[in-house]
C-alpha cells in the first residue's frame, strides 16, 4: 500500500475536523450564549456515553484482571505524569500557540479538550491501526464524522485553539498509522487483543473525565493521566510472566 492508502483516514480526519472548527469560528459570536451551552451540554453527554461505554473494555481481560490493571495503570500513571508535569507542559504548548498565533479567549483550554477529545480512545486506536494495516477507513470515517461535529461544537465555545488539534492528529495518527506495519507482528488483531482493550478501557475512562469537564461538573488533569496508557500494557506484560 502506499502512504496515502495508510493513511487516508487520519486525512479525512483532519479534514472534518478543518472544516467543523472554521464553521465553528464562523459561528462564534453570532449564537445566543444558551445555545451554545446546550449544544456543549449535548456533546459532553456523547462524550460520557463513548467514554462510559469503551471503559467496560476492562471488563473483557480477565486473566489478569483489566479493572485492576486499569487502576494501578491510573494510578501510577497520574503520579507519572504530575512528576513530569505533563498537565502544565501541555498547556505551556497551548499559550506558546496562542501567542505565536495572537490566540485570545479559551485558546489553550480549547487546544487541550480537542486534542484529548480528537486523539484518546479507542477510534483513533484501532482505527489508525487497521488503516495502517489494510487500507481499511470505516472506523476513521466514523471518528471524523463525529470529531467534525465535535470540533464545531468546541469552536464556537473555545475559539480559534480547537483547530490545532489537527496537529496532533496527524502526529498521533499518522504516526500509529505508519507503524502499523511493525504492529502486525504483535496484534495480528487489534480489535481482540487483550492489550488493545485495555489501552480502549482506560482510554474510555480518560474521555469519561473529559466529559465531565465539558459538562461543566468536575475539571480533572486528564493530561497527566496519559502515561497510564501506556503504562497499562506494560503492566500486562508484566503480570502475563509472573502468573
Amino acid at each position: 500500500m502506499s502512504l496515502l492508502d495508510q493513511t487516508s483516514g487520519t486525512i479525512v480526519n483532519i479534514a472534518t475536523v478543518l472544516l467543523g472548527s472554521s464553521l465553528g469560528l464562523l459561528l462564534r459570536g453570532r449564537l445566543p450564549e444558551r445555545i451554545i451551552t446546550v449544544v456543549m451540554q449535548a456533546i459532553g453527554l456523547v462524550v460520557l456515553f463513548i467514554g462510559i461505554d469503551n471503559a467496560f473494555d476492562l471488563t473483557r481481560v480477565a486473566h489478569p484482571p483489566g479493572i485492576l490493571l486499569g487502576l494501578v495503570a491510573l494510578a501510577v500513571g497520574g503520579a507519572l505524569g504530575e512528576w513530569w508535569q505533563l498537565d502544565a507542559g501541555l498547556a505551556a504548548l497551548g499559550e506558546a500557540l496562542k501567542r505565536r498565533f495572537r490566540g485570545r479567549g479559551r485558546f489553550t483550554e480549547g487546544f487541550i479538550a480537542a486534542s484529548l477529545l480528537f486523539c484518546v480512545g479507542p477510534l483513533a486506536l484501532i482505527g489508525s491501526i487497521q488503516n495502517g494495516l489494510s487500507g481499511e477507513t470505516s472506523f476513521l470515517l466514523l471518528k471524523s464524522a463525529l470529531d467534525g461535529f465535535s470540533s464545531l461544537a468546541l469552536a464556537t465555545t473555545f475559539g480559534f485553539g480547537v483547530i490545532f488539534s489537527v496537529a496532533v492528529i496527524a502526529v498521533y495518527q499518522g504516526g500509529l498509522s505508519l507503524a502499523a506495519g511493525l504492529l502486525a507482528t504483535l496484534v495480528p488483531d487489534p480489535a481482540h487483543d487483550p492489550r488493545v482493550l485495555l489501552v480502549n478501557g482506560v482510554g474510555g475512562l480518560l474521555i469519561v473525565a473529559l466529559g465531565l469537564g465539558l459538562l461543566d461538573i468536575k475539571r480533572l488533569r486528564v493530561a497527566a493521566l496519559l502515561p497510564s496508557l501506556l503504562l497499562v500494557v506494560v503492566f500486562y506484560q508484566l503480570a502475563q510472566r509472573w502468573f
